[in-house]
């Protein structure tokens, strides 16, 4: 008789294991899987629908969350089925507990609130440069409940969706390239404007450049220069290399032409007593 129950015992426990054996692996095997697939899906919208790419990879990085949130709750309700036991106190359990939670946690509805209208809205999306409570760099991910921008230090910013007020996004259409160059009050205007337009005309056949640069003329009295302007717009997050390119290519004309750069100067008067 003991030897029966011995068997039973085991060749149940034994059935059991097998079963959660073939879910894990059935896991292991459906979840890259549904990965994949999500992402050719959107990769074939793309090139039909003529969507951004940043657009794009922000759908992608929200859906395979959702997706990898239903296949684990999956997971567990198929669990408690191979024990064999009963969802419903559970599942009750868990509701009360839930709204319990809910009445402590507003912040956390408020957050996929707000970044639902943040995707709805199309505010923001991966791969763009934007500025946004207190926090300025790329953005790496839009999610239901935070967003990861990353500085251009490479530090990672986990910003609740709720805090994200005022979006400044510095990505869409072109962006201006601003340079404030100073020369001497003893040099002549219009000769230093002249090198500064031959310079850019140079850079007029810059890819980058979508329009200009040109040279705006004076635009302010320094207490040691008179600061002239040059403007340009350029392909979005090309006017910082551009600006650095202008820079030093006003350095090396304005040598070449005898036009000074001042410093700022002190001067010191001495009082006889």
């Amino acid at each position: 008789m003991f030897g029966i129950d011995l068997t039973n015992f085991v060749d149940t426990y034994m059935a059991i294991a097998l079963k959660i054996i073939i879910l894990i692996i059935a896991y292991t095997i459906v979840s890259p899987l549904g990965k994949k697939v999500i992402s050719k899906a959107l990769k074939r919208t793309m090139h039909k629908e003529r969507i951004s790419e940043g657009r794009i990879k922000t759908l992608e990085k929200l859906l395979i969350n959702i997706y990898t949130y239903l296949l684990i709750f999956i997971f567990i309700t198929m669990l408690f089925g191979i024990f064999e036991l009963d969802l419903g106190p559970l599942l009750a359990t868990a509701g009360v507990l839930g709204l319990a939670i809910g009445f402590g946690a507003q912040g956390l509805v408020s957050d996929i609130v707000t970044g639902f209208f943040i995707l709805l809205e199309k505010q923001i999306e991966v791969d763009e440069y934007v500025s946004t409570a207190g926090y300025s760099g790329i953005v790496e991910e839009v999610g239901l409940r935070t967003t990861k921008i990353r500085s251009f230090d490479g530090t990672l910013n986990f910003i609740p969706n709720r805090q994200m007020e005022g979006v400044s996004n510095h990505s869409r259409g072109t962006m201006r390239a601003l340079v404030d160059i100073g020369i001497s009050y003893d040099d002549n205007i219009d000769h230093a404007m002249s090198v500064l337009q031959t310079v850019c005309d140079e850079f007029q056949e810059d890819e980058r450049f979508v329009e200009g640069p040109d040279v705006l003329g004076v635009q302010s009295f320094g207490s040691s220069d008179i600061v002239l302007r040059i403007l340009g717009k350029t392909v979005n997050m090309e006017q910082w290399a551009a600006e650095r390119d202008i820079r030093k290519r006003i350095k090396e004309a304005f040598d070449a032409n005898g036009v000074e750069i001042p410093f700022p100067h002190q001067v010191n008067v001495m009082k006889q007593s």
